[in-house]
């Protein structure tokens, strides 16, 4: 009995100090997060710069400043996308064995479209000509005869208050060409960081609302694949459905507080 006490007394004594050791070498096993580069500090530095740019015209103009804003960007759209992770979660039970999937790749059936889009939703779509290219001569017809046009015809006012453009640093967007004629259409090129799609609400807002539900499901042809794109694109068009340009000043704020990291949740 006396050595069933002394065990107690040993247990009470040390039990804050068990618990304490515990916390300190407790680990938990997690997957890295995906990132789509690292980011050196001169790169986090301008994100954090740029960001503190556009936030400030924001914190000044207001939503006169959003409304201005329409977002560029170009995707494939493939006849099969696999399923992200999150998409093959499931239900069961303790006992129950793990489901299985076989790994589908990506094909080779695809076709580039460009998308244009504004706080109150998609402008303007392009599907660029199998064999065809997104060049600068390809991208300035886009946005002189298609974006442009629409302009007028769905915004009406939009070309008289102003446009500032937000599209990426890829070389198309960035050419002569394209430079010269938003000088003469006086559009806005705003800033944007390299490396940031978390900063591109195409990249964070449409294209996963668009993609999503087509991922898993294989299209016997690029005729049948489009079907449900233009399906997909009216969807989208939606009230409410698109939010990206919205959540910029949210987003650039992050940016900031995160000293120019990226932002959770790419």
């Amino acid at each position: 009995m006396k050595c069933v006490e002394r065990i107690l007394w040993i247990v009470v004594r040390c039990k804050d100090g068990i618990r304490d050791s515990v916390m300190v070498v407790y680990k938990r096993k997690i997957a890295a997060r995906w990132v789509p580069h690292f980011l050196s500090p001169e790169q986090k530095d301008t994100r954090k710069d740029i960001c503190r740019e556009l936030l400030s015209r924001y914190e000044n103009e207001k939503e006169t400043f959003l409304v201005r804003i329409i977002a560029i960007d170009e995707t494939w759209i493939r006849d099969f996308e696999p399923e992200l992770k999150s998409q093959n979660n499931i239900w069961k039970g303790i006992t129950s064995p793990r489901a299985k999937k076989v790994r589908r790749q990506q094909t080779k059936v695809k076709q580039m479209m460009i998308f244009a889009y504004d706080k109150f939703g998609i402008i303007v779509t392009d599907r660029v000509p199998i064999g065809s290219s997104v060049t600068g001569d390809y991208y300035k017809t886009f946005l002189a005869k298609k974006l442009r046009p629409e302009i007028r015809k769905k915004r009406p006012g939009m070309l008289q208050n102003g446009v500032s453009i937000l599209h990426d640093n890829a070389r198309p967007h960035i050419g002569a060409p394209v430079v010269t004629l938003l000088e003469k259409y006086g559009w806005e090129r705003l800033k944007h960081p390299p490396y940031s799609p978390d900063l591109n609400p195409p990249d964070f807002d449409l294209f996963p609302k668009l993609k999503e539900p087509l991922r898993g499901i294989r299209f016997p042809n690029l005729d049948i694949l489009n079907e449900e794109v233009s399906r997909r694109i009216r969807e989208l068009k939606k009230d409410g459905v698109l939010c990206g340009i919205k959540a910029l000043p949210k987003r650039w704020q992050s940016c900031i507080d995160k000293q120019g990291d990226y932002i959770e949740g790419l």
